[in-house]
């Protein structure tokens, strides 16, 4: 299966989180040319017969793919409704999507967290980039109306594209999605990001006790890791922020002005719960806008 067939995924249950990441997934959709699959999983309920969790399921799927149809009519959709833990069906499908989009909670969480447990253990499994919409504060029993070309147009006012690198190869991941995602959007901007401390520099063989010469070894190490990537997509405005201190903080303030806040995740550590580095948990639990989480 190539790129252009793996779809994106946006899962729905129903909540306002979940009709904002919808809303996201058919937009993002469109701007990369593909298809969208309209996902609900839930958990089998012993106390509710099967016909009717199937059926109340396809109201929900029903509802929005006619969503969908509003924001964007051309846009090819499925629905798909698997009785099962809904981060495991995601993790799943996840081995044949482009993409897979989530609300930061669903029904089921407690509004005090700022991040659903669905969306956490997806995020830190799924084999594609998962990225997790924070909806706007309202009612879960609202119904909003779904956002138009025109209407996302005027409202997103911000276009930066902001990711966060390490000074090592899982950078390429992040990088190779962020210089995407940024080309798909006309006139946006790359900023990227690039924490680094002295104890860092010590660890990657760096200056000890200059802590300008420090500095000066993280913008080298920024340039080198973005040179290609640069050449390969010529027409994007790329800043490079090489930050001194706590990189989780700054990616923390940067999604406040940005379309998207991408991060990496390292493939390997899932078994032992290590999906999620702490830059990346941190970044992903307190982000002001949506994130997209990247397995490198």
């Amino acid at each position: 299966m190539t790129s252009t067939d793996r779809p994106v995924i946006a899962a729905v249950d129903g909540s306002s989180h979940s009709r904002e990441a919808l809303d996201w997934a058919a937009h993002e959709a469109v701007r990369r040319g593909l298809r969208l699959a309209i996902v609900h999983a839930r958990t089998p309920d012993r106390r509710v017969g099967q016909d009717t969790q199937q059926r109340e399921a396809e109201e929900l799927l029903n509802q929005s793919v006619r969503r969908v149809s509003e924001i964007a009519p051309e846009l090819q959709t499925s629905k798909l409704a698997p009785l099962d833990f809904p981060s495991a069906a995601l993790t799943s499908l996840s081995r044949d999507a482009s993409l897979v989009v989530l609300g930061s909670r669903g029904l089921g969480g407690f509004r005090s967290l700022l991040l659903g447990s669905n969306s956490l253990a997806t995020a830190s499994m799924a084999d594609c980039p998962v990225v997790v919409v924070r909806g706007e504060p309202s009612g879960e029993d609202a119904t909003e109306a779904p956002k138009t070309a025109e209407s996302a147009g005027t409202a997103e006012t911000h276009t930066d594209i902001v990711a966060g690198v390490a000074a090592d190869e899982s950078s390429e991941g992040v990088l190779e999605f962020a210089f995407e995602t940024t080309a798909s959007r006309p006139g946006a901007r790359l900023r990227i990001v690039h924490g680094w401390t002295m104890f860092s520099s010590i660890l990657s063989g760096g200056p000890v006790f200059d802590r300008d010469a420090a500095a000066h070894s993280a913008e080298r190490t920024l340039a080198e890791l973005t040179a290609g990537w640069r050449e390969k997509y010529p027409q994007i405005e790329v800043v490079r922020e090489p930050v001194s201190g706590s990189a989780s903080r700054t990616l923390v303030t940067a999604s406040g002005t940005a379309a998207l806040t991408v991060v990496g995740r390292r493939r390997g550590g899932e078994s032992l719960g290590l999906g999620l580095s702490p830059v990346a948990q941190t970044t992903l639990t307190h982000a002001l806008g949506p994130v997209a989480v990247v397995p490198c």
